[in-house]
C-alpha cells in the first residue's frame, strides 16, 4: 500500500531503527563531484519495499534546497516527479536503489533523501550522524549535503 507524500513532514520527525521499522542508509559518506559531472547517491533498504499485491517497488527520493520544503524527485524507484530535469534519473530494486544526477548543476544543493513508503510509519535515511556528502570543489561556494546544508565554503 502506498503511503500519501503529504506525510513527509511527519517524517522528519521519526527515528527510525527501533523493532520492526523499515531502515534506509545512504552511501557514500562523500563525494566530491564538479559542476557539469555526473554524481550519484545509494540507498539500502532493511527489508525488501516490493509490494507483493500490487508489484511496485515503494522507494521514493526527495530533493530538499535551502529554505525550501522537500520536493518530490522520484516516485516508485524510477518515475520521474512532473517538472524534474531529465539529468535525475532512479534505478534498483528489492533493496538496493541508486539516484543518478547526469550533470551536477549548481542548483542542484540541498539535502536529499531516500523513503520507502511502503509500510506505516513511512522512513527517510539512517539517524543524521550517517550523512553523505557531495561536494564541488571547482565552485567553492556549493556543496551538495546528503543529512546537512552548508555554503559558502
Amino acid at each position: 500500500m502506498r503511503l500519501p507524500a503529504q506525510l513527509l513532514g511527519l517524517l522528519m520527525l521519526w527515528l527510525p531503527g527501533s523493532s520492526g521499522d523499515i531502515v534506509m542508509t545512504q552511501t557514500p559518506l562523500s563525494l566530491p563531484v564538479t559542476l557539469g559531472e555526473p554524481a550519484s547517491i545509494s540507498c539500502r533498504s532493511s527489508q525488501s519495499l516490493l509490494d507483493s499485491e500490487d508489484g511496485n517497488t515503494y522507494l521514493d527520493w526527495y530533493l530538499q534546497k535551502p529554505g525550501q520544503s522537500p520536493q518530490l524527485l522520484i516516485y516508485e524507484v524510477s518515475n520521474r516527479a512532473s517538472g524534474v530535469p531529465d539529468r535525475f534519473s532512479g534505478s534498483g530494486s528489492d533493496t538496493d536503489f541508486t539516484l543518478k544526477i547526469s550533470r551536477v548543476e549548481a542548483e542542484d544543493v540541498g539535502v536529499y533523501y531516500c523513503m520507502q513508503a511502503l509500510e506505516f510509519p513511512p522512513t527517510v535515511v539512517q539517524p543524521r550522524t550517517e550523512t553523505s556528502l557531495l561536494g564541488c570543489p571547482s565552485c567553492s561556494h556549493v556543496l551538495l549535503l546528503w543529512g546537512t546544508v552548508q555554503q559558502g565554503l
